[in-house]
């Protein structure tokens, strides 16, 4: 993907610009002309001949010459009139726009494709980029037509006449003023080879024409035989409108754009439309109605001298025929340069040795001929002014989407505009498109949306930078400051994670099922750089993020990254709990994997995403960020060997786990859970073969026996959480309580009842499920009174393999487990007890998360 740039072209035909940043050199700087070497200067035209020149000459089209007595005739004065001043509204608001962007830095190649994409991104550049384009090519068509028209009325045979005058030897088809009073018949073919004959006048200043002339008198057009109206008539005379951004091009051939385009573009605006308004006063004060509808070449009849008439319509058409074509070809090449569809227009890209794209050329002069065969002007005409109002609002859409971004780069010199006047811009232009002719214009947004579905699933990514971050950045902060941390409610409560990451090549199958236990809420892949920023040059952090986000986008997780340098793993991960996440949205829940000796799998070598077959898939040109699979592949190291030396210690580990729960933070650990598949992107699984155990119960602490502590609540909330996410939602859930039957004491009857109670009340789905332990509870030693309350019970190796032969009888088929996590001794030397302990529990039992939960997050009211 070509960045912003990237040299487009090396002409400024037709008011194209031409940049010193396309030629390979700053704009400020040009290389010394040496001796005999004349200096070429590339900003050398001022406002009159960069700006009003091209602008003027674009807007005076063929409508000037061939349709005012069109427009006057079928509308009248006051209508015509009406057309006008909503016509110059309408463009004046995209000027507004035009300017603004255009005095925010120097436009390339491109035109409005330039503009628009370089500020809303892609996927909206090129979709407008290319019905620019068509609309171009449209207006070439249209200008032929025209002409022709103009060709055919000087040199065309008259039906009435048998014997042709020396010029007018032409077959008919379509492929002022110092003149005194004087009538003319004109006569049009019928159908059936009828001739039609009309009796017209030019009366010259006559009160009486003027007053006839004032309102409407919608009629037959005799070059497509349909009835006209407003809409049709509006049609047409807005192709004169469209040549407003032949200025704004040349920016970077004028000596001080910022100056010149405002002033020039709104000079030549302001000088079109009075010339306009008095064109119709005259017209309609010395013409009748028939002679202007029945004669669109009237001007050549009640001119002092008509080849005034005639050369004025060759050279409108020619040269507006041909800015068309060369601007819809240098709009074709620049999104040929930027790759956005691919091989259909690669071969646009091509030019000659001096720069100029003759295949792209070749690729409008073959379109304009297809519009050439329409056969009329008027018919084309509509079509024309609904693309170039749809480019027109995507202009004020691009201004506007800057201007509510509120980036501090943006910072035009033209300050005469404001998102009042871009919406109204872009409201404006739509539904003039709709009024018009809104089959047309359904189509035309139809077809946007098709281009926009098509760009967006090719997945063109750009270095231009991105409206849209800029939007979302500017609203997020809006709506982080709204989301008050003192407001929050149980009942709203969700799942907020900080799960820490030390290689990614192991830990990929657990980062991938966290993704499903998040519910929405804030997820975040944390990772600790051993080291110390006083003995380093530089942050080594700072170069790791575009590796980890390209990460995320291959797993297709939903998550952020935070990354941070410390002497330690628990330092570091005291730090990322504290400043991790933004007001309201900070992490509530630690994640971590599992202390044990297991020596972990490369994930990196199982996933075909991440195997060097998998390189070419990606679309062509895309743009990665720097990031590509093989260097994403090597800036991970390979995962532990058994005999490698771990920066954790147990006594460590547990201390992460303890400092956690100090600072309010639920806690889970995650074992086994490189067992677990069908999580990732592209999996099918709906849950509907799996299995949820919850353990709701301290199996470490026999006599524990309640089940509705906030840990355990907080087991079945999370439990019911993933049973809500996409790939868990036909899963099966089971609740298992451990009951002690041979018991004098039967309460536990009581307590089942209490506890059906409080999962209907809590509207948790699961089946119940009674389990006898009284065997392991045998094994279990009753606690010495003598230890002190902070010091950890010692279990008996016998009663650790009880429970866990008791949970791989009754759950050694589940996909996933859930087990009440004991609070951690506040001793360091039993970290590695407990960490013993925990391990022995959970051996050999498959994907196990334990979990200690400190809030409350159930709720059964309203």
């Amino acid at each position: 993907m070509s960045n912003e740039r990237t040299p487009l072209i090396t002409s400024g035909v037709c008011g194209l610009s031409v940049t010193a940043a396309a030629c390979g050199m700053a704009p400020d700087t040009a290389p010394d002309p040496g001796p005999g070497t004349p200096s070429k200067d590339p900003r050398k035209l001022n406002t009159f001949f960069g700006v009003m020149v091209p602008t003027i000459l674009s807007m005076f089209s063929i409508v000037l010459f061939l349709r005012t007595g069109f427009v006057v005739g079928h509308a009248g004065l006051l209508q015509g009139l009406l057309m006008v001043v909503v016509a110059y509204t309408i463009i004046s608001l995209t000027i507004l726009s035009i300017c603004a962007i255009s005095t925010n830095g120097a436009i390339q190649g491109g035109g409005a494709y330039y503009m628009i994409s370089r500020s809303l991104g892609p996927e909206f550049g090129g979709s407008i980029g290319l019905m620019f384009f068509l609309a171009k090519v449209f207006a070439c068509g249209e200008y032929v037509l025209g002409l022709v028209e103009a060709i055919l009325d000087v040199f065309g045979s008259d039906p009435e006449s048998p014997v042709s005058e020396a010029i007018r030897v032409l077959p008919q088809g379509y492929c002022s003023v110092a003149v005194k009073p004087r009538d003319f018949i004109i006569t049009h073919q019928g159908s059936g080879n009828q001739t039609l004959r009309y009796n017209a006048s030019y009366t010259g200043f006559s009160a009486t024409t003027l007053r006839n002339n004032l309102g409407s008198g919608y009629s037959l057009d005799y070059s497509t035989n349909s009835v006209m109206s407003f809409a049709t008539v509006f049609a047409v005379m807005f192709t004169s409108c469209t040549g407003i951004m032949a200025g704004a091009n040349m920016s970077g051939e004028l000596k001080t754009p910022s100056v010149s385009i405002p002033k020039g573009t709104i000079v030549a605006v302001l000088y079109t439309f009075t010339v306009y308004v008095l064109l119709f006063i005259l017209v309609s004060a010395t013409c009748d109605r028939t002679l202007l509808i029945q004669d669109y070449g009237f001007l050549q009849r009640i001119n002092i001298w008509p080849p005034f008439v005639t050369i004025g319509i060759y050279c409108a058409s020619l040269s507006a025929a041909m800015c068309a074509m060369i601007g819809a070809s240098r709009i074709l090449h620049a999104l040929a340069l930027d790759h956005l569809f691919g091989l259909p227009l690669a071969p646009a890209a091509i030019t000659s040795s001096s720069g100029n794209p003759w295949v792209a050329v070749l690729y409008t002069w073959g379109l304009a001929q297809c519009v050439v065969f329409a056969g009329q002007l008027n018919a084309v005409a509509g079509l024309v002014t609904v693309f170039y109002l749809l480019a027109y609002a995507a202009v004020d859409l691009a201004c506007l989407a800057l201007e509510w971004a509120s980036a501090p780069n943006f910072r035009p010199t033209f300050q005469l505009f404001s998102w009042h006047t871009c919406l109204l811009g872009i409201l404006s232009c739509l539904v003039m498109m709709f009024v018009i002719n809104p089959v047309y214009s359904s189509g035309s947004i139809v077809l946007l949306l098709l281009l926009l579905l098509f760009l967006h699933y090719r997945s063109p990514t750009s270095s231009w930078g991105y409206i849209s971050q800029a939007l979302i950045f500017h609203q997020v902060r809006k709506y982080l400051l709204m989301l008050d941390v003192r407001k929050e409610h149980v009942k709203f409560w969700r799942p907020q994670v900080l799960l820490m990451v030390a290689n990614p090549r192991s830990s990929c199958q657990l980062i991938l099922f966290v993704n499903q236990l998040k519910k929405g809420g804030l997820y975040v892949l944390g990772h600790v750089q051993l080291g110390d920023l006083d003995t380093l040059p530089s942050d080594p952090v700072q170069q790791q993020y575009n590796f980890w986000l390209s990460l995320v986008d291959k797993l297709g997780v939903k998550a952020f990254v935070d990354l941070t340098l410390s002497p330690s793993v628990r330092q570091g991960t005291q730090h990322l709990l504290r400043i991790t996440g933004l007001g309201g949205m900070k992490p509530n829940m630690l994640i971590l994997g599992f202390y044990d000796s297991c020596t972990p799998e490369d994930y990196f070598l199982q996933d075909a995403a991440f195997c060097d077959s998998s390189i070419g898939r990606s679309s062509e040109g895309e743009y990665n960020f720097g990031v590509d699979l093989p260097s994403l592949q090597a800036h991970f190291p390979p995962v532990r060997h058994i005999e490698s030396p771990r920066w954790l210690s147990p006594e460590e580990y547990v201390g992460i786990i303890s400092d956690a729960i100090k600072m309010n933070k639920n806690v889970c650990l995650g074992r086994y859970f490189f067992q677990l598949e069908g999580e990732g992107k592209d999996s099918k699984v709906d849950g509907s073969e799996r299995t949820i155990d919850v353990w709701p119960l301290n199996l470490l602490q026999p006599g524990s026996r309640d089940y509705q502590d906030v840990c355990s609540l907080f087991l079945l909330q999370m439990a019911c959480v993933l049973n809500m996410s996409n790939k868990w939602r036909h899963a099966r859930m089971r609740i298992f309580l451990n009951v002690e039957t041979e018991s004098s004491d039967q309460g536990w009857v009581v307590n089942e009842e209490t506890f059906r109670e409080l999962l209907r009340k809590l509207r948790i789905r699961a089946s119940i499920r009674i389990v006898p332990w009284d065997s392991v509870v045998q094994h279990h030693a009753q606690p010495d009174r003598e230890h002190s309350a902070e010091q950890m019970q010692t279990l008996s190796e016998g009663f650790l393999s009880a429970v866990n032969c008791m949970l791989m009888e009754h759950s050694s088929q589940a996909a996933v487990r859930f087990l009440y996590l004991p609070r951690p001794p506040a001793q360091r030397s039993q970290a590695q007890q407990y960490v013993g302990q925990l391990e022995a529990v959970t051996n050999g039992l498959g994907p196990t998360l334990l979990i200690h939960g400190v809030t409350p997050v159930t709720y059964t009211d309203l």
